[in-house]
Formats: C-alpha cells, sequence, structure tokens
C-alpha cells in the first residue's frame, strides 16, 4: 500500500513511525515531514493545506490512502476536498469532513453539539464584538477562576484561565480586539472545573469505534504545573488513576453520545477524536474540548502502546469496518518527555546544533521542531523532540525518557524532569 502521511510535527514523526510497522506498508510519503519523519519514508515539500499540490501528488504516485495528522488542513476541508473530486473520492482520507472538524474549529460549535447531545460539560456562554457589554457583565456575575476561549483555532494558546473578575474583563477585551487574531472573533466564557484531566482518543469509521489507550498530558513550562501554558511538555500513558470503572463511565456518558450525535447530525466523521476530559469530584468526567486528531505529545506515548498492525485498522476505518477489528494494546506504560528551546513558549532563538541522539538506547526519539542546516540536525521550533520510554510501571519509563533527555544536548535546552509528578 502507497501511504501519504500530511503533517511535520511530533506527532507526526510517530504516526510515521507507527505505519512503517505495518506489512500493509509498500511506500510511506509524508508531507512536508521533518528529519524525524525520513528515517521511516520519504519526505515531500508540500504544506499541509495546499490542496491541489497534494491532488497532484496523490495521483502521481498512485497513493491509496491519506492519514491526516494535524487540524489545519482537516479544518480547511481536505476531506471534502477528495471526495468532491472525481479522480480523488476513491482515495479514502483519514480524518473527519470539515464539519466534523469543527468540533476543534469552533469552540462555540462543539459546546451546542455537547448541549445538543447531553455530553456534560462546563456551563458557559459566548459573545461577539457586537454584545461585549453583555460579556462583561456576564463576567461580573461569576466566580473565579473564569476560563476564557477563543472561539477558533489558535495553536494551542487561545485558552486562558483568569483568577480575578477585573482580569477575565480585561483578557476579554483583548482576546474581542484581536489578540489571537481571528481565532478570538467570537469568545466562550466557561466555568471553571476542578479536577485532574485526562485524555481519551476514539478512532471511528463514523459509527464503530475503539477506544484507543488514555494518556494526561503536562502542558505548564514549569515544574509542578507552573508557569505559562504550552502545547504539552509531556505525557503518561496510562495514567494510573483512570480506572477501568472511569473509563465505563467516559464510554456510556461522553463517547457514545458523541458518536450518536455526530450521526444524528448526519456529520461525517472517519478518523480519530481526541477527548479532553476533567474528572471531577466524584468521579463525574466531563468534557473540556475535543480536537479532530490526536493529540501531541501524547500521540508519542499512546501509538507506542499499539500492538495492532495500525494500517489494519486504518483500512477498517476506511471500509466502515471497525467493529471487525482487534485491537491490542500494550501492558507497558509509556511516558514522553519534551525537549524544548529555552525560553519557549515565549520567544526562543534556533539553529543550535543538536547531538547526543545516537547515544539513546531503550527510548524512542521523535523530531518535533528540528531541520538539517548544512548537513547538521539543528533546532527550529519551540518544542523540539519527544522522548518515549516504555516500562512495566510508568516510574521506570519515566526514568529512562529523563535519561534519554539528559542525553540529547542542544544550547538552551530546556524539559521537565516532573512529568508525572502528581501521580505518585
Amino acid at each position: 500500500m502507497k501511504i501519504l502521511l500530511i503533517g511535520s510535527g511530533g506527532r507526526e514523526n510517530a504516526f510515521a513511525r507507527q505505519i512503517s510497522l505495518s506489512h500493509q506498508c509498500e511506500k510511506l510519503f509524508i508531507a512536508p515531514g521533518n528529519p524525524g519523519t525520513a528515517y521511516f519514508g520519504q519526505n515531500v515539500t508540500i504544506s499541509t493545506t495546499d490542496f491541489n499540490a497534494l491532488k497532484q501528488f496523490v495521483l502521481e504516485n498512485a497513493i491509496q490512502i491519506v492519514i491526516v495528522g494535524p487540524e489545519a488542513p482537516l479544518v480547511e476541508g481536505i476531506f471534502d476536498f477528495f471526495l468532491a473530486d472525481n479522480e480523488l473520492k476513491s482515495i479514502p482520507v483519514i480524518g473527519p469532513s470539515q464539519q466534523g472538524a469543527m468540533l476543534e474549529g469552533s469552540k462555540a460549535f462543539s459546546k451546542a453539539f455537547m448541549l445538543r447531545h447531553q455530553i456534560p460539560t462546563a456551563a458557559f456562554q459566548e459573545f461577539t464584538e457586537e454584545n461585549i457589554e453583555e460579556g462583561l457583565a456576564y463576567i461580573s456575575t461569576q466566580s473565579t477562576p473564569i476560563v476564557l476561549k477563543a472561539d477558533g483555532l489558535a495553536a494551542g494558546k487561545g485558552v486562558l484561565i483568569c483568577n480575578s473578575i477585573k482580569e477575565a474583563q480585561e483578557e476579554f477585551r483583548e482576546m474581542l480586539g484581536g489578540k489571537f487574531g481571528d481565532a478570538g472573533n467570537k469568545v466562550v466564557i466557561e466555568e471553571f472545573m476542578s479536577g485532574i484531566e485526562f485524555s481519551v482518543f476514539v478512532l471511528s469509521d463514523g459509527k464503530n469505534y475503539k477506544i484507543l489507550p488514555v494518556a494526561k498530558d503536562y502542558k505548564r513550562i514549569g515544574e509542578g504545573d507552573t508557569g505559562l501554558n504550552t502545547g504539552g511538555m509531556g505525557a503518561v500513558s496510562p495514567p494510573p488513576f483512570v480506572t477501568p470503572a472511569i473509563i465505563e463511565r467516559v464510554e456510556r456518558e461522553v463517547i457514545l453520545p458523541t458518536i450518536k450525535g455526530l450521526q444524528k447530525d448526519n456529520i461525517v466523521y472517519k478518523g480519530f477524536i481526541y477527548i479532553g476530559l476533567m474528572n471531577t469530584p466524584g468521579d463525574i468526567p466531563k468534557v473540556v474540548e475535543y480536537n479532530c486528531r490526536m493529540g501531541d505529545p501524547e500521540t508519542q506515548a499512546v501509538l507506542p502502546r499499539i500492538e495492532t498492525d495500525f494500517m489494519e485498522l486504518m483500512q477498517h476505518v476506511a471500509d466502515g469496518t471497525l467493529d471487525k477489528a482487534e485491537l491490542k494494546i500494550s501492558d507497558q506504560a509509556a511516558v514522553t518527555v519534551i525537549l524544548a528551546s529555552g525560553g519557549y513558549p515565549g520567544d526562543f532563538e534556533k539553529g543550535y546544533e543538536i547531538t547526543g541522539i545516537e547515544n539513546v538506547k531503550d527510548t524512542l526519539v521523535f523530531h518535533a521542531g528540528t531541520q538539517l542546516k548544512d548537513e547538521k540536525l539543528v533546532n527550529s521550533g519551540g518544542r523540539v523532540i519527544a522522548v518515549t520510554s516504555l516500562d512495566k510501571d510508568w516510574l521506570k519509563a519515566l526514568n529512562k525518557s529523563n535519561l534519554a533527555a539528559e542525553t540529547i544536548q542542544f544550547y538552551h535546552k530546556y524539559y521537565r524532569r516532573d512529568i508525572g509528578f502528581d501521580l505518585k
């Protein structure tokens, strides 16, 4: 099978590895890929949202299936683009339709979806610049902390937790004033939920589904979960507190209503659903957010635990026969640690040589923000490398990943040594 994987981050590096292990993988192309994905397939210099260039490549290279990693091409409608084209419509795209991707593309859309299908989530109201005064008045009636969410895609930075009414009102004005660009043209004001977060990943063919390994990620830059929010500094799979009873409740109260809701709303969805959950007091899980794709860095901890042939799963999704697939998950725990550029998530310097990867043993190394410059591997992004280790318990896996993180070197490298600190 000739496969095209779309994306360029650490998530796609993990996907590329998993795809390459499949006996069905004849040839893997990654658009645009990164130096890490090049170990598992051939990178091609095409933007993830240049649909016409992707079409030309797919036809010229007899691609038989397309797997979409990041959210941008999904929100922009790559699934619909293929389906509407007579030359492409027979080629399966693993990813939701544009309407399905709105679960991530619009916070207001996803909140309305949850409300409509009685899926537990935080109370909310949405506002635009036209009713900004109503929004400010609404904030003044809320208890703190107050959560503000930009409606659209904001590269993981569009969620603010404000500890005072004044702060929330100021940030609300700034968001509607363009702080997050067009993503903030509409703002969702949400009640703050206390508890511990975790992520459930679901693979669906539109009617059937499989629950993939569960994970917990760590968003804050500082140890002890302090400092600014990031795209994610590490992940643990599975988090020990997520018991079979909690998963059973998530399936009954969240996953089933989500799949049935998509069908009821006539939304085509063939791909991954990320469900961010808060385990609130009393082990009551509530949805924080949906993503229309796998998370990053959770993917780097989740995929290595899947023992089933990955392309067999993808083929079942394409064929609508996921109920016939057997999903095997490793009993081992996985811990991912992110190596970031110093200064991230603020300003950071790039172009520094990365060394020591060849000395890493018994740990998977995924490239996120790297590039080759004058035949040297250098950092090119805020999150640079993800290291993932597996072992019989997560603490042993963490020790391996921390050792690997110490082994890999580049100027102003930063990583959290305490991933999973709240699970002990």
